[in-house]
């Protein structure tokens, strides 16, 4: 995910286990190819999770060209015309956390098996240290280490996030959006867990709160051939 200026749109969301076979067929079938083919989105990617008890247990990253294109009129009309199916199986989901996010850094030579993801806030007067810290330091560390394969940091429009559409609205699983994220991507459990353990530990000075942190096997990519 090479898509330092770009965009990313992350999501988290349990399903429900009556829900699990309608959440697998219409992400497949219905979802994830309507969400590809919207103008300015790159690839959607979709991930289980390998500590369903502790964090929740799918993850799916949208790569858009900007971060422009997550407020942009042809994605807004699809969050305003959820088809039927959608409606059916969103109804499954639970502790659901969307960030619309603008990707401020992004290392590595390409895409990993397994993915980390880091959900934080940051101490109020420390996000200018925070940028630097991350994007200067504690991200180039991680994605120097052995059989990593990506580190990104992604600061969330919480705004857009917030903003309440016709496939969002009455719906009270959805929690409130993380304002940084970092994804890790890596060849093996071992160099992952080193290098979610130390970015953890260079973010702890200018956090506000708790780290979130969720660690994923790839599933499944969609992307619309040119």
């Amino acid at each position: 995910m090479a898509l330092a200026g770009g965009g990313a749109i992350c999501i988290w969301n349990d399903i429900t286990p009556e829900g699990r076979d309608e959440f697998y067929a219409w992400h497949l079938h219905e979802h994830m190819p309507e969400r590809a083919a919207i103008p300015g989105f790159r690839r959607g990617r979709r991930y289980v999770g390998l500590d369903a008890a502790t964090s929740p247990e799918f993850f799916t990253l949208y790569e858009t060209e900007t971060a422009e294109v997550q407020t942009s009129a042809p994605y807004l009309a699809r969050l305003n015309a959820p088809t039927e199916w959608t409606r059916r199986a969103t109804s499954a989901f639970r502790n659901t956390a969307r960030a619309l996010s603008r990707v401020e850094a992004s290392l590595g030579p390409g895409a990993g098996g397994l993915l980390g993801t880091i959900r934080f806030a940051v101490a109020e007067g420390r996000e200018a240290d925070a940028a630097g810290l991350i994007a200067d330091e504690a991200l180039p560390a991680a994605a120097a280490l052995p059989q990593v394969t990506g580190a990104h940091l992604c600061r969330t429009d919480l705004g857009a996030s917030a903003l309440k559409t016709t496939e969002s609205r009455g719906r009270d699983d959805i929690g409130a959006a993380p304002s940084w994220v970092i994804l890790v991507e890596a060849c093996n459990e071992a160099p992952l867990d080193r290098a979610l353990a130390d970015l953890a530990a260079a973010l702890a000075p200018i956090l506000d709160g708790p780290v979130l942190i969720g660690r994923y096997r790839f599933e499944y990519e969609c992307r619309i051939p040119a």
